[in-house]
């Protein structure tokens, strides 16, 4: 890509997130529906976002190799396909298990579609222009989830749960369409046999852990067998860890967290998405069954949040140049954990407008950190090492989506068990947002330990920041 051609190719990468995006936050606006078609409990039902978000995390690992195998547009596409045919399985599922089995064909998609796509985008821009890329392809995505919960509440309640999958259809014609046309050939970059074992060693390890977590205190496994899947899951990423430190070409390398900014955006902000994960699942959940909202009144305060991340993300090359990318992030997490505990204050007392500006201010804070750890991440990564940071980049974001779920459907599942409640009840959801809003809070300490210049340059040239804090 030469000079502005980037906003081309993030232009049409950013139909692979919008389709993505959307998808997550119409699913989750029409959870409480699905479960009562279904006939299986709203919370039970949060395992339809979970098996996506794990297989999502299991298939990652594999993208930076497939596509430097294979070329980076032709695997884009064929990610788009069945993430596109996938979303249709979703349309036609009778039952909870096809419903899944499709979600994960969906996972498998989009591991390849959303990693695979920033790579074709990042292996062309310079370090200065790392955030304008950013903000190039995340604000056409944006629309998404700005779009999703009032979308997905109207065509719930019109129609049907089964249609807001329908909608990923058109929009996966169109990416295909437009990748085919606009981005030229990937050639291959890489002729490395697959580090399998790792691979194995990953996918199996990371998959125990989530099922585990995921199915714990629910019955629907024998007593025991969740907590016998999170500890054999752990061991199991632990022989990966040594595994992946001893080969030449690793599945997952750990290499890259020598690399203190890309440690930062890793580590710390995959707290950081937990707790942003865990937010369209737990609202819509809280509105719908703890305060009576129909699926569309849900949707319509909901988006509030969207609405915020579209329009702060603009802003944040301003707010780069003001401050330091350290002040920035310590900043978001504390804004966006605040936002977190007010919300496991609300009740039904509470007007619709005053919820929709507690999530219009959420999603200010959410995008501002998003934007920031997004161009952080790679501002220092060597071009060839790319596609191995994308990798693991998209692994730990979308395991981490995972866990702020899990985290939020745990602990509303164990305030249930202790209490011996048959149904949500409100106290229970604000256990929820305040366990949510901790694990934010502990990505403050790493990312306050970040150098006062880290990141210097990735919105504008060094020396132009107004003041350094």
């Amino acid at each position: 890509m030469k000079g502005g051609n980037f906003r081309l190719t993030a232009a049409v990468v950013a139909s692979a997130l919008f389709m993505q995006n959307m998808d997550g936050t119409i699913v989750a606006t029409a959870i409480p529906t699905m479960a009562r078609d279904l006939q299986v409990d709203p919370v039970h039902l949060s395992s339809a976002i979970t098996a996506y978000l794990v297989a999502l995390t299991v298939f990652i690992p594999a993208s930076g190799w497939v596509a430097d195998r294979f070329g980076a547009r032709r695997v884009f596409m064929w990610a788009i396909a069945t993430f596109t045919l996938a979303s249709i399985a979703c349309a036609a599922a009778m039952n909870l298990p096809q419903l899944l089995a499709a979600r994960v064909v969906q996972g498998l998609g989009g591991a390849m579609m959303v990693p695979v796509g920033r790579l074709i985008l990042f292996r062309g821009v310079k370090r200065e222009e790392l955030l304008q890329a950013t903000t190039w392809l995340t604000m056409p995505a944006l629309v998404g989830p700005l779009l999703g919960p009032p979308l997905g509440g109207f065509l719930t309640d019109a129609l049907s749960w089964r249609s807001i999958f329908w909608v990923n259809a058109p929009v996966g014609i169109a990416g295909m369409l437009l990748t085919w046309k606009l981005l030229p050939p990937s050639p291959p970059e890489s002729r490395t046999p697959p580090d399998l074992r790792g691979m194995v060693l990953s996918g199996a390890s990371l998959s125990l852990f989530m099922i585990g977590i995921e199915s714990a205190g629910r019955g629907v496994l024998p007593p025991g067998v969740p907590w016998i899947g999170v500890a054999v899951g752990l061991l199991l990423f632990r022989a990966t860890v040594l595994h992946c430190r001893r080969v030449a070409n690793p599945a997952i390398d750990f290499s890259l967290l020598s690399i203190p900014t890309f440690h930062a955006a890793t580590i710390a902000g995959s707290l950081f998405r937990a707790g942003a994960g865990a937010l369209p699942f737990l609202v819509p959940l809280t509105l719908q069954t703890g305060f009576g909202y129909s699926a569309t009144s849900s949707g319509l305060v909901t988006f509030a949040s969207a609405l915020g991340s579209f329009c702060m993300r603009p802003m944040t090359a301003l707010a780069l140049r003001r401050f330091s990318v350290r002040t920035v992030l310590c900043a978001g997490s504390v804004c966006f954990a605040a936002v977190l505990l007010v919300c496991s204050t609300m009740s039904q007392a509470w007007p619709a407008a005053a919820i929709f500006v507690l999530l219009l201010l959420g999603g200010f804070g959410r995008s501002l950190s998003f934007a920031t750890m997004g161009a952080l991440a790679f501002a220092d990564v060597p071009k060839p090492r790319l596609a191995a940071a994308t990798s693991f980049q998209g692994t730990a974001q979308q395991l981490m989506k995972a866990v702020g779920v899990t985290v939020a459907a745990g602990t509303i599942q164990a305030t249930m068990l202790v209490t011996g409640s048959a149904h949500t009840e409100r106290w229970q959801l604000a256990c929820a947002f305040i366990a949510t809003a901790l694990v934010v809070l502990a990505s403050l300490p790493m990312f306050a330990r970040l150098s006062v210049d880290a990141g210097e340059g990735i919105s504008a040239p060094s020396g132009k920041r107004a003041e350094r804090t």
